[in-house]
């Protein structure tokens, strides 16, 4: 059955014509343009739609948890930020409310946020591009997304070719994410990999290449999100643009800093010998964690 209310596309379709006008991103994803940085002409856009549904009481928690992870990047630390996915304003509501809700350190986390982005946000729509390009990202070529593509090729050289373009660009991704390591900026991923659709447990499952994340970056926070102004049509569920649109209660909340290096150690340690798939349960035990934060957060969004 199909959610009541306006898609994003009935709501906002004038808006979608501006942005498309002033949209620069490549459309089509190549190993020269893994890292791409923000459409400022586009932001604007994305701002006034993320405010105009930003209903009372949205705020950050944990603002001393932000804080404190902002001073460590700042002396030089490598920072992760893992955040639940619900709904592609996700990250432009973090951003927001980092720089409405945090003062100046705030705004300069938020600028320093680079989020790691599959490659169908530039290739599959031009409107979502441009609402995509509004934040500065690092594109990879998701494993979900070649395994679509494996099972729909039509030859084995096919397929041997579209596993080395995902190879070629995911070698690419990881060195623009050591190079935003070097410049301080923040590299932010949905350990999903996928936004959450309500009754398919299977996406809000954490994808076991999080731990390759945990060994490259110093320390992390994770970041909850309680409410969302974008719900997803699951008549239409690969229908971005068919998102249910209203203004919402929305609280991000972080995660007390994360020694990432050595809160990896001290998990694996407590494994048995005959685990089958320790990268797995490292990423199994972290959402464990967010769905504790976010119970423990949910009653605050609810009261009035």
């Amino acid at each position: 059955m199909r959610i009541m209310g306006q898609s994003i596309r009935e709501r906002y379709g004038a808006m979608l014509k501006q942005i498309s006008q002033v949209s620069s991103a490549a459309d089509k994803i190549e190993s020269t343009n893994v890292y791409q940085q923000a459409n400022p002409k586009t932001r604007q856009f994305m701002d006034a739609l993320v405010a105009e549904n930003m209903a009372d009481g949205s705020r950050l928690e944990g603002k001393e948890h932000f804080r404190a992870f902002y001073d460590a990047v700042k002396s030089g630390k490598h920072g992760l930020i893992l955040m639940e996915h619900y709904s592609n304003t996700d990250l432009p509501a973090l951003c927001w409310l980092l720089e409405h809700d945090l003062g100046e350190e705030g705004k300069d986390l938020s600028h320093r946020i680079v989020a790691v982005a599959g490659m169908k946000l530039n290739e599959e729509n031009p409107f979502v591009k441009a609402f995509a390009e509004s934040f500065t990202r690092v594109v990879i070529y998701p494993t979900r997304s070649l395994t679509k593509a494996e099972a729909v090729a039509q030859s084995e050289e096919e397929r041997a070719a579209e596993e080395k373009k995902a190879r070629t660009i995911n070698l690419a991704a990881m060195h623009a994410m050591d190079d935003c390591k070097r410049r301080g900026e923040v590299i932010l991923v949905f350990p999903s990999g996928t936004r959450y659709r309500p009754g398919h447990p299977e996406t809000k499952r954490g994808l076991r290449e999080i731990d390759s994340y945990l060994r490259m970056f110093d320390v992390m926070i994770l970041v909850t999100i309680n409410g969302s102004c974008l719900t997803i049509d699951m008549q239409n569920p690969d229908d971005m643009l068919a998102d249910i649109i209203a203004p919402a209660k929305q609280i991000f909340t972080a995660s007390p800093v994360i020694e990432c290096k050595q809160y990896r150690k001290d998990y694996l340690a407590t494994l048995s010998a005959d685990c089958e798939d320790p990268k797995q349960a490292m990423i199994d035990h972290i959402m464990q964690r967010f769905d504790e934060q976010h119970e423990r957060i949910e009653p605050l969004r609810t009261q009035s």
